[in-house]
């Protein structure tokens, strides 16, 4: 089947079909269970491979203030979101993240993404008092390898000790925290798990901390050739439960662009105007999510998520 071009519908109507003409998959939000925040995509590091892009001062998202975030918590809370979430970027190197943090843990759990070097550290002082929050705030700790000098060439030099060292801090301030990896295709997974866990038990961590492994999903723009998501490849390789997992099936990220707050479908996808869903959630949450970005690719084949749902 040829795909007709019809030059007086939007791309984002286009974009419901393959470049073969076939109806591309696409998802659903039943409703909005998890919202995420990406506090700016300025960082204390320049990872290769950070799939935002991030780096000091670096500005393709903006950062946040309470007062941008506080209206979609308060519009979230009236749609009956569980939880709340935050990622960056390094979310620390935003000012006001100690204050955003203490307004949305005072209604829901909270989640924070953070690399757990010198912007974390330096806010510990601040980040204390919240252990005292009506809602639980919890701590994903990126420590790419077990290897010390694979995840320093990506991080720089002291950034393995310094990481699981904040982990230490966070964990005997009673916070929870987890660990996020890398994860290789060719890899022996109970053997790297292992090794991490070695690391855990001599900084005095538990073992049992969960480990939430992530593919690598390529630096902001990329262009990453993928198989094409169809209708039928979603009906025929998932069931109406796989595909209620799909982030983008309950949750949605604000980011802030052009000095204007904006909601996108999920955290993997702000490098694409097309998944720009509107300036609310309500708004947001009608529309159909195309799988069309290369990313939704490790979501259908390797069920990855952001989420810790």
């Amino acid at each position: 089947m040829e795909l007709i071009e019809i030059t007086d519908i939007s791309r984002q109507q286009n974009r419901r079909y393959t470049p073969r003409g076939e109806p591309r998959g696409y998802i659903e939000t039943q409703r909005l269970r998890e919202l995420w925040f990406n506090t700016g995509t300025a960082c204390n590091l320049a990872c290769p491979f950070c799939l935002e892009g991030s780096k000091p001062g670096d500005d393709r998202l903006q950062l946040m203030t309470l007062a941008d975030v506080k209206p979609f918590i308060d519009e979230a809370l009236q749609l009956g979101v569980e939880n709340f979430s935050f990622t960056g970027g390094e979310p620390f190197v935003a000012r006001d993240m100690h204050n955003i943090l203490a307004y949305a843990a005072q209604h829901r759990p909270c989640l924070v993404l953070t690399n757990g070097t010198a912007p974390l550290r330096q806010r510990l002082d601040q980040i204390a008092p919240l252990i005292e929050a009506a809602q639980p705030i919890r701590f994903r700790i990126s420590i790419d390898y077990p290897e010390p000098e694979r995840h320093e060439a990506g991080r720089g030099p002291g950034t393995f000790n310094e990481a699981l060292a904040s982990m230490k801090a966070l964990y005997d301030l009673g916070f929870k925290v987890s660990l996020a990896r890398q994860w290789e295709p060719e890899e022996d997974t109970p053997a790297v798990e292992a090794s991490f866990r070695k690391h855990l038990r001599e900084y005095g961590l538990p073992e049992d901390l969960a480990l939430v492994s992530f593919p690598d999903f390529a630096p902001p723009n990329s262009q990453v050739q993928t198989p094409e998501i169809t209708e039928h490849c979603m009906t025929t390789y998932h069931s109406v439960q796989s595909r209620a997992d799909f982030m983008c099936a309950f949750s949605r990220m604000v980011v802030k662009k052009d000095g204007q707050s904006r909601v996108y479908a999920c955290t993997l996808v702000d490098d694409d105007s097309d998944y720009d869903l509107g300036g609310s959630l309500r708004e947001s949450l009608a529309a159909q999510v195309m799988l069309s970005h290369h990313r939704c690719y490790s979501c259908f084949k390797y069920g990855a998520s952001c989420s810790e749902e």
